[in-house]
């Protein structure tokens, strides 16, 4: 049988179909590139905006158009609005059952796949990647107001480290050069593995680089609160890629209440601070929520010039949108979309500054990058995208394909939002 694989929202997101992927290629099927090809299509859907929850429907629908005949539809719309999504497919699947999804559509034991490690071929067409999404962790245990992740997603659950380690092997069985840990909420991982909270990701970082090979190790987005001092003292190791993403969400401490945020200003300071004591040129970015119910002009400034003091080194704006279900979506306050839009305009501008700035202090450096994309030109080649270390994206000319290769590239010029460099 051939199948087409799509997904929308969270880096855990693409993690869980590259799983699928593999399941259903030791089962003797096919992968394949377009929803046009596939007998079957399973959409992983995401609804932590309304605009998410709206591009996974669409998504759902256009594999319809394209004539898919069995279409699955999963993952976190799905699992909040189920009837809606069984109008669009011929299979639902919430969370909770998502990860027997392909024994129970195959009607297989779900033991088939333990016999032996899954190879991991990358995705064909757009899906197609050097670095691993492998997840760790799922669900959440922090109560934001407004995030509805928490309720789609369940509790946070652990997966041990063992078999977290068989799939990063497999992966570098597999030809990957980079492994990226995903979770809900990554940082809490092992907590509900030792009940006296000895179990934590600053272990589990460890025995990774120790019992593997993996080139590159990145980890994904990471709430502040889990975080100590001492955990960056594992970026001694050059094999974990100096970039941190950590979620702000606003740069007002009464905002940041109302949010029930377990982070405020001054600890938010004092743990880059301490980031940056240890990788004085990390790449710290972050996610913020322009027009909260209730900001005030005061506190949006607040969070302006708390983003600006941080300097970080990119960001995610989100226009904050209603989430029914949300204790958010009841408060009292909430601001005209003209304003919500406005702050974000605000705070991209901001945010686009910090990001040239931090991008040109490297320019005339050499750096390695992770080849992720080529194109081929008729007159110079090929041109080539892929990410160094501290995540910056590099664009270089070269005279061969260098798709899922490592190279020392100088730093020579400011495209935009990228680097332009050249090959050493």
């Amino acid at each position: 049988m051939k199948i087409f694989l799509d997904t929308i929202g969270c880096r855990l997101n693409q993690a869980e179909i590259e799983i699928m992927a593999r399941q259903f290629r030791t089962a003797g099927h096919q992968i394949v590139a377009t929803a046009a090809e596939a007998e079957l299509a399973v959409v992983n859907t995401c609804t932590v905006t309304s605009a998410a929850a709206a591009d996974s429907r669409a998504k759902i629908r256009r594999a319809t158009r394209a004539g898919v005949e069995d279409i699955i539809a999963t993952g976190c719309w799905v699992t909040m609005e189920p009837s809606k999504a069984a109008e669009l497919s011929n299979h639902v699947v919430l969370n909770a059952q998502k990860e027997s999804l392909v024994a129970d559509f195959l009607n297989l034991p779900s033991e088939i796949f333990d016999l032996e490690p899954l190879e991991r071929v990358p995705l064909p067409g757009l899906r197609q990647r050097t670095r691993a999404f492998i997840k760790v962790q799922d669900g959440c245990d922090n109560n934001c107001t407004f995030c509805i992740t928490t309720v789609a997603r369940g509790d946070g659950i652990s997966r041990q480290q063992d078999e977290i380690i068989a799939d990063i092997q497999s992966a570098l069985d597999g030809g990957t050069k980079e492994i990226v840990l995903t979770g809900v909420h990554l940082g809490s991982w092992g907590h509900d593995l030792a009940p006296d909270r000895s179990l934590s990701l600053a272990n589990l970082i460890p025995a990774i680089l120790e019992q593997t090979s993996v080139p590159r190790l990145r980890l994904s987005s990471l709430e502040p609160w889990d975080l100590s001092p001492d955990f960056f003292e594992l970026w001694t190791n050059p094999r974990l890629m100096p970039h941190l993403h950590l979620p702000l969400q606003s740069g007002s401490d009464s905002v940041l209440r109302r949010m029930r945020r377990q982070t405020t200003r001054e600890t938010f300071r004092a743990l880059v601070a301490s980031a940056r004591a240890v990788v004085p040129d990390i790449a710290i970015t972050t996610d913020v929520i322009a027009g909260f119910p209730a900001e005030s002009e005061e506190e949006f400034a607040e969070t302006l010039n708390f983003v600006r003091e941080i300097n970080f080194a990119s960001g995610h704006i989100f226009t904050y949108s209603v989430r029914e279900g949300t204790p958010a979506a009841r408060m009292k306050g909430h601001l005209p979309k003209s304003i919500r839009k406005e702050r974000n305009a605000i705070l991209r501008e901001a945010f686009a500054e910090m990001g040239a700035a931090y991008r040109k202090k490297f320019i005339g450096e050499t750096m390695s990058v992770l080849w992720e994309a080529s194109r081929s030109t008729s007159e110079s080649g090929w041109e080539m995208s892929g990410l160094t270390g501290n995540y910056i994206r590099i664009r270089a000319t070269l005279s061969e394909p260098r798709w899922n290769e490592v190279d020392d590239v100088n730093l020579v010029a400011l495209d935009g939002d990228i680097v332009r460099g050249e090959i050493l």
